[in-house]
């Protein structure tokens, strides 16, 4: 899986994520527009078979307008360190990966307990 984290996210996450993930890039780095529009990264993300990982739930509207893909990881965790969002998507990995590929929605929430 290869991941965009969306500007909400600390771009401190990209080193560690990058060691579980097949790759990982934070908006701000990709050469996007500071802040960058959600239509920006959300066209990006197509472009370049990225998964979103957001806590905007604005990108819910996206899939519903324009489907999917990329897909989109919604993190409904509240307010979490980055830390604690890490280890959550490293542990879910598998997981997550095993969801995407059979489903035919493109929104996964994740949530504190998954």
């Amino acid at each position: 899986m290869r991941l965009l984290l969306d500007a909400n996210l600390s771009w401190r996450m990209v080193a560690v994520l990058k060691l579980h993930f097949e790759d990982c890039y934070h908006v701000d780095s990709i050469g996007l527009t500071v802040p960058a529009k959600d239509s920006e990264i959300w066209d990006n993300a197509r472009k370049n078979n990225l998964i979103i990982v957001t806590n905007d739930e604005d990108f819910i509207d996206f899939i519903n307008v324009k489907g999917f893909p990329p897909k989109v990881i919604l993190l409904r965790t509240g307010n979490q360190s980055r830390l604690f969002i890490s280890n959550l998507l490293i542990q879910n990995r598998r997981l997550t990966f095993c969801k995407y590929a059979r489903r035919r929605k493109g929104l996964l929430r994740r949530c504190r307990e998954i």
